[in-house]
């Protein structure tokens, strides 16, 4: 029925026009009811006019572009007025929507709203995008040719002396630190001593680790650093052991302020004090921006390993780049699934029952306070799961790779200790991704013995290795990941250091009804701003992941 009023209208109008009109129906004609009276009351005006309307076009709208002496100069003015504005509205619009597209967004990190880079060119597998990561520059390093003001050794306020303990990491940080501390007091530093630790039982010396002139004669315009304790203080067993020659009140993350307050005086009256204990004792955003640069000048360009560790670490750089026979990128996987640190978590993993059993047992022995009598663990492990406190799983880690797009074939190294679960628990990251390696498989027993003397000496190959990789994956916290992320953002920011957002992860696994393809694309937009781009800094950031503000510069 519809069609045929459609017709009968038609046939109508098609009566009463002058001109021929097109076949095809439009959908804006209305019924032929209730057209009627109104077709009859306006035929006279349209019998008139509808032939030179159906006449005009677009263009006859604006006067100027139409030839015609009967056209009034003011309309022409008028119109063409409209026309220059319309094109200057258009243009701003223009220049607003790409300027909108060029500019930082707003993104949340680790619960802190930050302005997060735009990614503008292809995304790739292996490397940030190159307009991404060019605003930057490093500028740490030490400024040769200029005059230094540094007192002789017999004027400064007197000699600190730490021990650097925990990790290679961990001393590392100490390190840097105790340069610092120096430099705000104005004293001597005595090289610090690598200490032994219940984990990592090693006896090495910051020089078979570290190259120590380097270390001195970088620093010398900075900071006055002397080999040994001086040879007139005869008493050297009372450091660290003594309380008059020890200072050990400071607090976690202590201004410098604290140190110019409270351990000035003392070394002063002393001439040498031990500061102990020394891990983090030292802030980041309520120092001076000199003192933190310093700590990157010493991060990044004084603590050099040993040429023996640096030759190496590039032939094993060299060997995971030619895997295929060709030249090709390589991953680097800091996988942290050690026993220590699943016991230290406290979360819960896949497991049998016997699993489950044993580690509960060695908790209880290892963290007797933290255990209590157990019952509250399953509800702290599910809210550190939420969060995202959780060391991933070899198996999660293949599903996410997977998931971003890097292909079975990728050449992985892989630094870590030895994993929980043994190879069981490592089968579905090697089944996914085969061309697994470390360095115990990249080099021979002959050419590791050497380094076997000293745990700290085959934590540096790791540390090399990963810090020279075209992408560097971590599983969890601490200090080896964030130090190499950091190195790698103040190398320029372009090779891509992935840190996976753990939160989200646990989510997504936990969720029975997603498909591939959604958890696919929420871990590639989620992880677009997590691979080590510039990121504004914020109130206690970690100076050595991010040192863009202190030891970066606008390029």
């Amino acid at each position: 029925m519809a069609e045929l009023r459609h017709s009968s209208s038609l046939g109508s109008r098609a009566g009463s026009s002058p001109m021929k009109r097109d076949d095809t129906a439009s959908p804006l004609i209305h019924d032929h009811h209730t057209t009627t009276a109104a077709a009859a009351d306006d035929d006279g005006g349209r019998s008139r006019h509808s032939s030179r309307d159906r006449d005009r076009t677009i263009w006859s709208y604006f006067p100027f572009f139409i030839d015609d002496p009967r056209v009034s100069q003011h309309n022409s003015r008028t119109s063409l007025f409209l026309v220059v504005f319309i094109i200057i509205a258009g243009l701003i619009s223009v220049l607003s929507i790409l300027n909108r597209l060029n500019a930082p967004y707003l993104c949340k990190k680790d619960g802190i709203v930050l302005h997060c880079p735009r990614v503008k060119e292809a995304s790739s597998l292996w490397e940030n995008p190159y307009s991404a990561t060019t605003s930057w520059k490093p500028c740490a390093e030490r400024h040769d040719g200029g005059i230094s003001d540094l007192p002789s050794e017999n004027e400064t306020s007197g000699y600190i002396f730490i021990h650097a303990e925990g990790g290679l990491n961990q001393q590392r940080i100490a390190i840097c630190n105790a340069v610092a501390v120096a430099k705000i007091l104005n004293a001597t530093l005595i090289l610090p001593v690598l200490k032994q630790d219940q984990i990592w039982k090693d006896q090495t010396k910051f020089e078979d680790i570290f190259d120590v002139d380097h270390f001195i004669d970088y620093l010398k315009d900075d900071v006055r650093i002397v080999r040994d304790i001086p040879d007139w203080f005869t008493d050297k067993s009372e450091l660290f052991s003594s309380i008059r020659r020890t200072v050990k009140n400071i607090p976690k993350y202590a201004p410098a302020q604290f140190y110019i307050d409270n351990v000035l005086p003392r070394i002063k009256e002393k001439k040498i004090m031990a500061l102990k204990p020394f891990v983090d004792r030292l802030g980041y955003d309520n120092v001076p921006s000199e003192i933190n640069r310093l700590r990157c000048r010493v991060n990044y360009h004084a603590l050099k390993f040993l040429p023996e560790i640096e030759q190496m670490a590039d032939s094993l750089v060299s060997r995971m780049r030619n895997r295929t026979g060709n030249s090709n990128p390589y991953m680097a996987l800091h996988l942290r699934f050690e026993k220590g640190m699943v016991g230290l978590s406290f979360c819960d993993f896949v497991g049998t029952r016997e699993e489950k059993v044993k580690m509960a047992e060695y908790r209880k022995k290892e963290w007797p306070r933290r255990y209590k009598n157990g019952s509250h663990l399953w509800q702290l492990a599910l809210q550190k799961r939420k969060e995202g406190r959780c060391p991933l799983e070899p198996g999660e880690v293949a599903v996410i790779l997977r998931a971003m797009g890097y292909p079975k074939e990728t050449q992985i190294y892989v630094a870590s200790g030895q994993v929980y679960g043994g190879q069981n628990r490592m089968a579905p990251l090697r089944n996914m991704f085969p061309n697994l390696v470390t360095k115990e498989e990249l080099a021979s027993k002959e050419e590791l013995v050497g380094f076997r003397k000293h745990v700290t000496s085959l934590a540096a190959l790791d540390f090399l290795v990963c810090l020279k990789s075209d992408v560097f994956v971590m599983t969890h916290g601490g200090n080896f990941a964030k130090l190499i992320i950091g190195a790698r953002r103040y190398m320029g920011h372009r090779y891509k250091s992935i840190k996976p957002d753990k939160g989200l992860m646990s989510k997504s696994f936990g969720d029975p009804y997603m498909g591939w393809a959604t958890f696919v694309e929420d871990v590639v937009v989620t992880h677009q701003t997590r691979t080590g781009l510039p990121e504004e800094t914020f109130p206690n950031y970690d100076l050595w992941e991010n040192p863009l503000t202190p030891c970066m510069c606008k390029a």
